[in-house]
């Protein structure tokens, strides 16, 4: 559990993947859509997916020639639970999620 949970972390830490998941959590997303609003490559963009998958936060697969990105929100229950332990964290919500990511990243 503590290996999962320094992902998810480590994996929240990055403005870029915190923006990756707010749009993500519209839809899936091919991964040329989720570079297109980054002034990175998409080699940069793919390390990030690397790690955004990695740490569980999302799932790639293939769709012909495409790949596709999937928000997976079960991940951040373990985060979730941990901060619950020190009894003055709310559990995460998607929706509290999705209002906290519009307020850190108004542009996304």
């Amino acid at each position: 559990m503590t290996q999962n949970l320094d992902l998810v972390f480590a994996a929240l830490a990055d403005p870029t993947r915190r923006a990756i998941l707010s749009m993500l959590l519209e839809d899936d997303m091919a991964v040329t859509d989720v570079a297109e609003p980054f002034d990175m490559s998409l080699t940069a963009i793919s390390k990030h997916l690397n790690i955004l998958s990695r740490a569980g936060l999302i799932s790639q697969d293939r769709r012909g020639r495409v790949k596709w990105c999937k928000l997976e929100p079960d991940a951040l229950k373990v985060a979730s639970v941990w901060m619950q332990g020190f009894g003055q964290f709310e559990p995460v919500h998607l929706d509290a999620f999705e209002r906290f990511l519009k307020a850190e990243l108004p542009d996304a």
